[in-house]
């Protein structure tokens, strides 16, 4: 580890008494910031990139950000802001990336979060000493903090497939997709069924001469807009209205969407084996029509790659002139090594997803993947956060964490498929009432 050195920089007196350290300017560290601030608390954030946004700011110079140009959030926009600072009405239901960094710069600028932030800072190493944490830089400073909050998301190392035999055209993961520009009549597979996978493969369709998306076991897609709603607030209405538990919930939305769409099966699209409450499903309002239209055919497992093509588990073979995998990410914290957190290992056993069992001072804030909106979550998280951090909520003993830890471990094995990709699922409606009822109550819980 390399010894403290002089900073290069000048340091602000509000970076000198700051004990609290965030890693990312994204719209995670944003809102924990806000809350830190707001229990007055001094707060450093690094950024690497030059500016707040993270995976937001399309291009982002941090090197991190899979957003690709045509991409719209995924959640409506009344529920897509922060508490204190809802989105403009006057957007579309679905904000495109470039409003919701526009709505996110505005959050900054109105709480005065920017001045929070180091940018162009990269964080090269965490190392616990004495109870607390040495930072060190990328500029070979290391700084001494009580806490550090990892905050700088979880979609940065893709995940690429081990398929036998190789292809010869370009082949690309999701992370680097930008536009459909360099598949101009070309024929393309699509790899995955999550939502990047069909976003791009819609992205692309009026271009290519055609797309092929091969899908391992299916999945369950649904569309954006139940009887000219967005589907996520029929979901929540139909929730609210009836007080309804979030299994029972989707269960209901799965025969609602049966009714108004029909069966996916009727497109080549194969059913899952489970239930649509087991999985994350993918949402889309164009891929059935676009299957339906003809530029899209779904394809089953690959099999091999063959130089110029590809042949699949039902036997068939198709001429393929390029390849994008939208097959996920690994869960890595570089600056962290393995022997401090181990993401195969401890991913899953966070205290209420958030606190490093090991290191009660080391703490994550948006790694989850919620069943309902992943901003607002975070924000809760954020106020949890600060409030144990101020004081004003004491944390459980040891014991009390792991057992809460095994609790929703159980309920994970019950809930959700068997697969590393629902490691980070929860349900917002149940999370964030445990956030609340902890910070209510002044002593986080171990249910």
């Amino acid at each position: 580890m390399a010894e403290t050195v002089t900073p290069t920089h000048a340091v602000s007196a509000a970076e000198k008494q700051a004990d609290i350290c965030i890693i990312g300017a994204g719209s995670s560290g944003m809102t924990v910031a806000k809350s830190l601030q707001e229990r007055g608390l001094a707060v450093q954030v690094f950024e690497k990139g030059s500016d707040i946004g993270g995976m937001w700011r399309y291009e982002n110079d941090n090197g991190q950000s899979s957003c690709y140009a045509s991409l719209h959030i995924d959640t409506s926009r009344p529920n897509l802001g922060y508490s204190d600072f809802p989105l403009d009405e006057t957007l579309p239901d679905f904000p495109s990336h470039r409003q919701f960094l526009a709505h996110l710069e505005r959050y900054a600028d109105h709480f005065g979060l920017r001045k929070l932030v180091r940018f162009r800072t990269e964080v090269a190493e965490v190392i616990p000493k004495d109870g607390r944490f040495d930072v060190r830089l990328a500029t070979g400073e290391v700084l001494n903090f009580g806490t550090v909050i990892v905050a700088n998301g979880h979609l940065a190392d893709p995940q690429m497939p081990d398929f036998s035999g190789s292809f010869n055209g370009p082949v690309i993961h999701s992370h680097h997709y930008r536009n459909a520009d360099p598949y101009e009549g070309k024929r393309v597979m699509v790899v995955g069924l999550g939502n990047s996978a069909v976003d791009i493969a819609v992205d692309i369709a009026r271009r290519t001469e055609h797309v092929f998306v091969s899908t391992r076991r299916s999945g369950w897609v649904i569309p954006k807009y139940l009887w000219g709603i967005p589907i996520d607030q029929v979901s929540a209405g139909l929730s609210r209205r009836l007080r309804l538990p979030t299994k029972t919930t989707r269960l209901v939305m799965s025969w609602l969407i049966r009714l108004g769409v029909g069966d996916q099966r009727r497109f080549n699209l194969p059913r899952p084996a489970h239930p649509m409450w087991r999985e994350h499903a993918t949402l889309s309002q164009e891929l059935l029509p676009y299957i339906g239209h003809g530029y899209i055919s779904v394809k089953p497992n690959v099999k091999e790659l063959r130089g110029d093509s590809v042949a699949f588990a039902d036997g068939s073979t198709e001429k393929l002139d390029a390849i994008i995998f939208a097959t996920g990410y690994k869960i890595t914290f570089p600056f962290l090594p393995e022997t401090v957190f181990d993401p195969a290992q401890e991913v899953g056993a966070l205290y209420r997803r958030m606190v490093s069992l090991k290191y009660p001072g080391l703490i994550f804030a948006g790694l989850v993947q919620p069943v309902g909106p992943t901003i607002p979550l975070v924000e809760i998280q954020g106020k949890w956060i600060a409030a144990y951090l101020s004081g004003a909520m004491r944390m459980p003993d040891r014991a009390a964490r792991t057992e809460e830890i095994e609790r929703h471990q159980q309920v994970q094995r019950k809930t959700y498929l068997d697969s590393k990709r629902y490691v980070l699922e929860v349900d917002f409606k149940t999370f964030s009432g445990q956030m609340r009822r902890d910070m209510a109550a002044g002593k986080a819980g171990k249910a």
